[in-house]
């Protein structure tokens, strides 16, 4: 009977005069899929520009001076040789990306300067080994947990705040012991270096950039580290995230351009900082008014809407 239902649809019975506008389908409902232009030799890389630090807790301005120009591959496709998945690659010049086996290489972190090793871990007992080997030559050594894919979210603020601490602190450092500023470099590892651990890297990327959603954010990742594998699932994931970035950014221009519309060039409040005092006095709405601006708005509610679906057809049916 259900397979009947299926194949019979209304409009293919013959007496219905009603055809259908769509394909039917019976899978279930799925977020549109996010697609992500591989490397190639003609598509040009999205340029690198570091965002504002404004509303950031820490000043990374210094950042600026370093040239991310002619950092990103091009031709990723004819250089990318299979062995290279064991290794780590330079996302930024302050940020890797790679393996475990990598922070067990104390020649490559000696070699790239690494100071820090960032693990990406779904329990706090693994990856030990991998950090007590990174701990002989980096100076610091860090981990945040994730069991899954979906607890990364919380995670991705976090592991942005200790890569750009650790890279001001390694800068600072130097700048009075060696009188030459040297920025920290940071090894962001997972098991495969892949999944977990570009997430990390491509919400760093959205983060710290000037405009660099997540589609770039995963472009770049793939384009310094070809193995980098994001699936659906991560997908989404660096795509919600990216809301929640552009809704930080939005609230902290919106705080920072508050006091400079409350106070005027000579230093004394506008008028309308003085509009709340006023309105103390005012009274209330009456019972009348509210029902009056109900109706209102249910107008303008339905004005809007028919507006919206001025242009659509959404009839399921059609005749024929």
């Amino acid at each position: 009977m259900a397979t009947f239902r299926e194949e019979a649809a209304m409009s293919d019975h013959p007496n219905v005069h009603m055809r259908n506008q769509h394909e039917y389908t019976y899978r279930l409902p799925a977020p549109p899929r996010i697609a992500v232009p591989p490397p190639t030799l003609v598509s040009d890389m999205p340029g690198l520009v570091l965002s504002d630090s404004s509303g950031e807790e820490l000043d990374m301005t210094f950042l600026k001076e370093l040239d991310l120009e002619h950092i990103v591959h091009k031709n990723s496709l004819l250089e990318w040789a299979y062995e290279r998945r064991r290794q780590a690659q330079m996302i930024l010049p302050w940020l890797y990306l790679g393996p475990m086996m990598a922070a067990k290489d104390k020649a490559f972190l000696e070699r790239e300067g690494i100071t820090m090793a960032l693990a990406v871990r779904a329990q706090p007992n693994s990856l030990v080994g991998a950090m007590q080997a990174a701990s002989e030559v980096c100076l610091e050594v860090g981990s945040i947990e994730a069991l899954t894919f979906y607890a990364l979210t919380p995670k991705f603020p976090e592991a942005t705040r200790m890569i750009n601490t650790h890279v001001a602190k390694v800068r600072q450092h130097t700048l009075q012991t060696k009188g030459e500023a040297t920025l920290g470099k940071v090894l962001v590892f997972c098991e495969s270096g892949n999944e977990k651990s570009a997430a990390v890297v491509a919400a760093y990327l959205m983060e710290t950039l000037n405009d660099f959603n997540h589609v770039r954010a995963m472009q770049i990742c793939q384009a310094q580290r070809f193995c980098s594998n994001f699936d659906d699932t991560l997908k989404n994931i660096l795509r919600s995230y990216w809301d929640i970035v552009g809704a930080r950014r939005a609230i902290a221009a919106s705080q920072y351009q508050t006091p400079h519309r409350n106070v005027q060039s000579n230093g004394h409040p506008q008028p309308d900082s003085l509009s709340p005092t006023l309105s103390s006095s005012k009274p209330k709405r009456s019972l009348e008014e509210m029902r009056d601006e109900d109706a209102d708005m249910d107008s303008d509610v339905e004005a809007s809407d028919a507006l919206r679906f001025a242009d659509r057809d959404v009839t399921p049916f059609q005749d024929r």
